[in-house]
């Protein structure tokens, strides 16, 4: 287990927008020590509504006798921008109000959060990452982190994500968001803001973030004679109710705006093959082969184009939650391709 830990930046974060977040939190936990030569550190990046518990979301791959020990590695990971697991985010305080941002939370991008990324790195005397690993949002900022500040990342995995986020992933969170705009409290100054919006925005995710065989695997119904009641529905619904009891609506809200910056040509080049061309590191791009949301079409791209990146399929019906599920898989991929790193 791990507590988790703050880092209150000593500066103003400057934003892309042009704005700042001022001295902002960063929550993080960590896992293991780091060691005399400071060659053992493994990032790994969270994805929307995850957070820095990592041993407890992706507990088949980060643990005791698992492909990320802490006997081994010194595992980080922490809260993105924007959330509200601790880092700074909607439901944190205002420093020029002594109240709550809610809305007026300022529009943050994934370069922002991995400039608030790097000053943690600073922060816990890390100069080298052995390993960055992310899935889904959390490869957006590995990649993010390879351009920004190449000398720290050694190698990389990036499982079902993409260089920039497509135009269909835009119009997913479209959808979430007119969902919750729907909610009557929505534009309210509370932390239930559009609760009831965001039980409906999760159930719009969870249609793309599986697919139509693991529905008909998990929710057919047998009985030919049933007209309501169907599993399907009873399962959206307790999906919408669980987020709804461990996040915030606006912080997903936000999150969701957040994806949609994503570009990593942005300010770099005029072709995103380009800008794959300026990473250089060893890596590693995952595609799960039922994945709507980031389907194997974009990691093939990526692979394509990164000098140094392996490319490999997983073949799960699990769809894009696929990377969080298929962990023996997915341990076994890694570790072929980085056999020199003993994982």
């Amino acid at each position: 287990m791990s507590q988790k830990e703050f880092y209150n930046l000593t500066k103003d974060l400057p934003l892309e927008s042009g704005g700042v977040l001022k001295k902002p939190t960063v929550a993080y936990n960590t896992y293991g020590k780091l060691n005399k030569n400071k060659d053992n550190v493994v990032w790994i990046f969270h994805a929307l509504t995850a957070a820095s518990n990592v041993d407890e979301w992706w507990e088949g791959l980060v643990g005791k006798e698992k492909l990320f020990n802490p006997a081994d590695h010194y595992i980080v990971c922490a809260n993105i921008l924007g959330s509200c697991y601790g880092s700074t985010g909607p439901n944190s305080i205002n420093p020029d109000t002594n109240q709550p941002y809610f809305h007026s939370f300022p529009d943050i991008t994934i370069r922002d959060i991995v400039n608030s990324l790097i000053e943690l790195k600073k922060h816990l005397g890390i100069n080298k990452i052995k390993m960055a690993v992310g899935g889904s949002c959390g490869g957006y900022q590995v990649l993010e982190w390879l351009l920004m500040d190449p000398a720290t990342i050694e190698n990389y995995t990036i499982c079902v994500t993409s260089p920039k986020e497509s135009a269909w992933g835009i119009a997913v969170h479209t959808a979430h968001r007119t969902a919750i705009e729907l909610d009557s409290t929505w534009k309210q100054n509370s932390e239930e803001a559009g609760l009831n919006g965001m039980k409906g925005a999760r159930q719009i995710g969870l249609l793309f973030y599986r697919n139509h065989e693991i529905y008909h695997q998990h929710q057919n119904e047998e009985n030919n004679e049933k007209i309501k009641d169907f599993k399907s529905t009873s399962y959206l619904k307790y999906q919408g109710e669980k987020l709804a009891k461990r996040f915030s609506p606006i912080s997903y809200y936000k999150l969701t705006e957040v994806l949609d910056t994503h570009n990593i040509a942005r300010g770099r080049d005029k072709e995103i093959k380009d800008t794959l061309k300026r990473i250089k590191q060893k890596g590693l791009v995952v595609s799960i082969s039922s994945d709507l949301l980031c389907p194997p079409t974009e990691q093939q791209f990526m692979a394509r184009h990164l000098p140094n990146a392996q490319y490999g399929l997983i073949d799960s019906l699990y769809g894009h939650d696929g990377f969080l599920l298929e962990y023996e898989k997915i341990g076994k991929i890694i570790q072929e391709a980085f056999p020199e790193l003993n994982l």
